[in-house]
C-alpha cells in the first residue's frame, strides 16, 4: 500500500510540475491558461468538423456560459472568431484566427520542448503506477 502512495505522489507530482510551468509560461505570454487551452482545442479538431461552445465546454470540463465567456475574451483579442451554424442559426461555430494560430505555434512549441524534457520522468512515474500488480477498484465517472 505504501508503495501506491509513493507511485501516486511521484505521477501526480510529474503532472502537476507541468502544469505549472505551463500556466506561468502562458501567462507571460499573455493569455489565460485556458485560452491556450481554447486554440488547442480548436486547432486539434478534425478538419472536417467545428467546434462549437457546447464541445468546447466539455473538452476543457467547464460550464457552457464560461466557455462563452472565454471564447468572448478570445475573440476580443482576436484570436477566435465565430460563425452562426448554416443548418442551425442557433448554432455558435468556432475558428482560430491566423493571429490565433500565430500565438498558438508559438505556445506549443515551447510546450512540446518541455514535454520532451519532462517525458522520462513523467513515463517512469506512470509505468510506476501502471505497472502496481494489485488490482484496485475503479470509481465510477
Amino acid at each position: 500500500m505504501p508503495d501506491d502512495y509513493r507511485a501516486l505522489a511521484a505521477f501526480r507530482h510529474s503532472i502537476c510540475s507541468y502544469i505549472r510551468f505551463s500556466k506561468r509560461y502562458v501567462h507571460n505570454a499573455g493569455l489565460e491558461p485556458r485560452q491556450y487551452q481554447l486554440l488547442l482545442a480548436l486547432k486539434g479538431t478534425p478538419k472536417d468538423t467545428r467546434l462549437r461552445i457546447a464541445d468546447l465546454a466539455h473538452q476543457l470540463q467547464i460550464q457552457h456560459h464560461s466557455a462563452a465567456e472565454l471564447v468572448n475574451r478570445s475573440e476580443e483579442a482576436g484570436w477566435v472568431h465565430r460563425e452562426r451554424g448554416t443548418r442551425d442559426r442557433r448554432e455558435v461555430l468556432l475558428r482560430l484566427t491566423p493571429a490565433g494560430d500565430e500565438v498558438k505555434k508559438n505556445l506549443v512549441k515551447v510546450h512540446l520542448g518541455e514535454v520532451i524534457a519532462r517525458g522520462p520522468d513523467l513515463l517512469k512515474a506512470l509505468q510506476t503506477v501502471l505497472s502496481r500488480e494489485r488490482a484496485t477498484p475503479r470509481i465510477a465517472k
